[in-house]
């Protein structure tokens, strides 16, 4: 999601390989990882600062026992509502949250717009959203509360006891590697004080210097760490860090990348990256923070021409064979909006939310709220009359459970 632009205020890898295809050259150097243009870029080596990942969660294997269990659990209809995450406002309950959670089992919500009342009133609000959970709605899991809070003028939640955040593009450019992991993970402790337990970012988009001023949705408003990937995916990496550090789920954005096209996805149809390649080296950040933990990936709506013929969040090309295949991701794959967003608007809610889910995706998020019933009832429909849709709808789930067991919100 890119959100609309406001006044501003001012990892983990250890030395191995990382397979972005075949044919890929080592690089061993900075200079070597920052290259441009579509050669096939890998890095082997990342400075010690970005090293530890400094998590304590559970072991996914613990997680992934648990989340089995409470799936064998769940009906048909629960796990359908554990792939949909609505959007509720940062400021008050939604008039249709708890209806929704109830009737179409919603399992993960993104607060939206913008708050100024600070943590407290954030975590009344979040435990009134959940409140709403329970044996018959969600099996008995929590919900998942994910929020923008990347800084700059994508900080959704402010107010008392929240710090105003710089821009990812500031902090990249004025602070060492260990001040952004230190600040980031202050940031994350107030988000886990709000009660939210995954924040939309940060950012792994690279946008070149020159392009940054005509890029609409990442480089207009400085949302990114650096202008090469080896910047990004060193800073990137140690905002994420500081996050783990805190307790916080991450999701890396936006998958494969939006800073080479010009519109902005959620106000413009069309988008359409003509230069990013399977093996382009802006895939590098990402490929840095899946190795390094990422809980999940966002997929944006954006066009990839010389990659596959649909959107990003409806191609199997990107989000299966890229994403789960080159860099081996194995957690959560999330949609940028497929509500609001102009970008896909051509197909009706019900047939977004299922071309997401057959092609690879998981975790289907859509801002607006009135979106819910058709795309629950899409999804449901289709999974209750085909096998092969309902297996992808119950990896979906388990993902989504694994998400939330090791975040806490199981038991």
């Amino acid at each position: 999601m890119v959100s609309k632009r406001m006044g501003l205020t001012a990892g983990a890898l250890v030395a191995v390989p990382l397979a972005l295809g075949p044919g890929a050259m080592a690089a061993s150097t900075p200079a070597a990882a920052s290259s441009g243009g579509t050669g096939a870029g890998v890095v082997t080596r990342v400075a010690s600062a970005a090293a530890d990942a400094g998590t304590t969660k559970p072991s996914v294997m613990r997680a992934n026992r648990t989340a089995q269990q409470v799936l064998s659990s769940m009906t048909l209809q629960q796990r359908v509502g554990e792939l949909l995450m609505m959007g509720n406002p940062a400021t008050n309950p939604y008039l249709v949250t708890e209806q929704y959670i109830q009737k179409y089992h919603v399992g993960s919500v993104v607060l939206t717009g913008r708050s100024t009342y600070g943590t407290a009133h954030t975590n009344w609000l979040v435990g009134r959203l959940q409140s709403y959970t329970g044996t018959a709605s969600t099996g008995g899991t929590k919900l998942v509360v994910a929020a923008d809070q990347e800084g700059g003028y994508v900080q959704v939640l402010q107010g008392p006891g929240f710090s105003r955040m710089p821009t990812a593009l500031y902090q990249g450019t004025h602070w060492s590697l260990g001040t952004i992991r230190s600040n980031a993970a202050t940031w994350g402790g107030q988000l886990k004080s709000a009660g939210v337990n995954l924040d939309l970012a940060p950012v792994m988009d690279t946008v070149s210097q020159s392009f940054a001023p005509y890029n609409a949705p990442i480089g207009y408003y400085d949302r990114e760490f650096g202008y090469t990937p080896y910047d990004v995916l060193m800073r990137g990496n140690a905002f994420a860090n500081g996050l783990r550090d805190a307790g916080m789920g991450v999701t890396i954005k936006h998958f494969p990348g939006l800073g080479r096209v010009r519109g902005n996805t959620d106000t413009t149809s069309g988008v359409t990256d003509t230069v990013t390649t399977r093996y382009s080296s802006s895939i590098q950040p990402f490929a840095v923070g899946v190795r390094s933990g990422a809980e999940a990936v966002m997929v944006s709506t954006a066009y990839y021409k010389k990659i596959a013929p649909n959107p990003a969040a409806f191609s199997t090309s990107i989000m299966g064979t890229m994403l789960r295949g080159d860099l081996g991701f194995t957690g959560v794959i999330i949609s940028d909006d497929l509500g609001n967003a102009k970008q896909v608007q051509a197909w009706s809610p019900g047939t977004r939310a299922v071309l997401f889910l057959q092609h690879g995706g998981n975790l289907i998020l859509t801002v607006n709220p009135s979106t819910v019933p058709a795309m629950y009832n899409a999804v449901l429909s289709l999974a209750e009359s085909s096998s092969s849709f309902r297996s992808k709808v119950n990896n979906s789930a388990l993902h989504v459970l694994q998400l939330k067991a090791r975040l806490g919100l199981i038991g």
